[in-house]
């Protein structure tokens, strides 16, 4: 049965970003599920398995151009949307400051953590502004609260933590008009590319994208209709 909840997923064909879209729609949500060229593949599988209730759209999330034409498709397929999750974003480390050769990586985490999420913003709080209802989830990272920890990874901290401080700029913006705002920080998230990345670490301390889209679900709902401005630590057991 669906809950009348329409759901839009940046990085939505992504490990963490697929375990949300097919949570919400398990739970008789419409989702639509926005990814980047690279990703049509994945995009259109999702579409396939989760039909009816899932729209995949093809799109760069760091366009305005691109996000009014996808609104407009959205609108016209299931409605206005009433939740977001902004799960769009990616890592690059390894190299301090200090020993960077150029600011290729600055440029990378900024455009793809930062941006993506201030332009979805900029895109989907008029609407619910205006209809007075809507809840948006950020996914940030552990380094928003604990920057010590992105040693290494200056960029990418700096990144997340420009959204983190957003995330509670933004809520406090528009809390009166009944929308919320929030983010989850995870630690290390249980997906294939950090498997393979850190073979030796144990993926059982790690947060599963299961676990993590429970709380984004939890956030996205009415049950948390008081929450807004909240960074939330989801660290497993690491």
């Amino acid at each position: 049965m669906s809950t009348g909840a329409i759901t839009i997923v940046t990085g939505g064909a992504g490990a963490l970003g697929s375990a949300i879209v097919r949570q919400q729609a398990r739970r008789g949500e419409r989702v639509v599920v926005l990814d980047r060229t690279e990703a049509k593949e994945r995009v259109h599988a999702l579409e396939k398995e989760l039909a009816p209730r899932v729209l995949g759209l093809v799109t760069d999330v760091a366009l305005d151009s691109d996000w009014h034409a996808t609104l407009e498709h959205v609108k016209a397929k299931f409605g206005d949307p009433t939740g977001a999750v902004l799960t769009a974003g990616g890592w690059t480390g390894g190299t301090p400051i200090h020993a960077a050769k150029d600011d290729s990586a600055w440029q990378s985490m900024m455009l793809g953590n930062t941006e993506t999420v201030y332009r979805a913003l900029r895109a989907l709080l008029p609407g619910m502004v205006n209809r007075g209802h809507g809840s948006i989830v950020v996914v940030g990272a552990r380094q928003v609260l604990r920057p010590e920890l992105g040693k290494g990874a200056a960029e990418y901290t700096a990144a997340k933590a420009a959204v983190g401080a957003l995330t509670q700029a933004v809520a406090a913006e528009v809390l009166s008009a009944g929308v919320r705002v929030n983010a989850v920080l995870p630690s290390i998230i249980d997906t294939p590319s950090n498997r393979e990345g850190m073979p030796d670490a144990d993926p059982r301390l790690w947060v599963a994208p299961d676990s993590l889209g429970d709380v984004i679900a939890f956030l996205l709902s009415d049950a948390a209709r008081d929450i807004s401005g909240a960074l939330i630590p989801v660290y497993g057991k690491v």
